[in-house]
């Protein structure tokens, strides 16, 4: 029986898994990292032993039941939804990952493991503070923000056009589609009316990309030190799919931005992502006139697109600010 959340007791195969994935002799559980969303398993140190180890951690997904998250929301629809995305991060990571060298940093999956009967999976990944990306922040200088939306950049850079197979249709965690609970709890007005065309604007894209889809401050990791190239690195894939860049913009901004900072430096940061998009494209891109335009047009909608998401999700929530509902103001009148 594989014991899970912590026990170090791991069970014969999953300690195999581990030791081939890492070239280890032996190896136990250590410290846990973290807790996965609404309680669906954990993030792990591996204490390994060998002449030559990778350095690892183990992300446990328990799919075993549904869970209730903090606000409610814990019906079929919502664990669904939990078992795709891990389906989705797993494609990720096997499929996908290596292509993000350079600046586009991420960890890389050292073995997979599928539990039986549906229970969840194993996933082995490179240990990013081993590999010198062991800071996290809470709070950010302009600094940070920049390098951030530098990553963002060179991974939509990368994938752009990309069809993203095995991946989320359309990325992003709170895309409508995925959202019908929510949207169904929006109060009556022009917001919820909009819902669909917002969301269709988005997808009608001519130009589109793989887009992280859950690009919070808090799933950047960054270097420990100085002048490091890249400085930061990210992870949690489970939302990754085809989309306009900008929902990755938006999301990342509200995640780390005062109202009265996104107010003040939006359309400089706007600015300082698109300079970098066009670096990473390169000379061999001739569209990208064409493509700023357009992602640039659908930077409120983006905006518009998770403030009904979070109407629905968690209404009163800090995210729903002046700046917030100005843009989306800016887009329904777009409509």
């Amino acid at each position: 029986m594989y014991c899970f959340l912590g026990v170090a007791n791991l069970s014969e195969e999953i300690k195999r898994l581990i030791c081939q994935s890492c070239d280890a002799d032996q190896c136990e559980l250590g410290e846990v990292i973290q807790s996965l969303w609404s309680g669906y398993g954990v993030i792990q140190k591996v204490d390994l032993i060998g002449e030559k180890i990778t350095p690892a951690v183990v992300k446990h997904v328990d799919l075993s039941k549904h869970r209730r998250n903090g606000r409610g929301w814990d019906g079929d629809v919502s664990h669904q939804r939990k078992v795709r995305s891990y389906e989705v991060e797993n494609k990720f990571y096997e499929s996908f990952s290596r292509r993000c060298s350079g600046v586009a940093r991420v960890p890389q999956l050292l073995g997979a493991s599928q539990l039986s009967e549906g229970q969840g999976c194993v996933m082995v990944l490179e240990d990013l503070d081993s590999a010198g990306f062991a800071v996290r922040k809470n709070r950010v200088r302009m600094e940070d923000v920049k390098n951030c939306l530098r990553w963002i950049a060179n991974f939509h850079a990368q994938f752009l056009s990309d069809r993203g197979e095995g991946l989320w249709e359309t990325g992003t965690y709170w895309h409508l589609a995925t959202r019908p609970e929510e949207h169904a709890a929006m109060q009556n007005g022009l917001l919820k009316q909009a819902a669909k065309a917002i969301d269709q604007r988005l997808n009608d894209c001519k130009f589109l990309t793989l887009v992280h889809g859950d690009a919070k401050l808090a799933n950047f990791c960054f270097a420990d030190g100085t002048n490091r190239d890249p400085a930061v690195a990210a992870v949690d894939f489970q939302y990754v799919g085809r989309g306009c860049g900008m929902k990755d913009v938006v999301y990342f901004l509200t995640s780390c931005l005062g109202d009265d900072q996104c107010e003040r430096e939006y359309e400089q940061l706007l600015d300082f992502y698109f300079r970098q998009l066009n670096e990473a494209l390169g000379v061999g891109f001739d569209r990208f006139g064409d493509l700023e335009i357009e992602w640039r047009s659908m930077f409120a909608m983006a905006w518009a697109d998770f403030n009904r998401f979070l109407n629905g999700w968690s209404p009163g929530h800090w995210k729903l600010t002046p700046f917030s509902q100005r843009m989306t103001d800016e887009a329904l009148r777009m409509l």
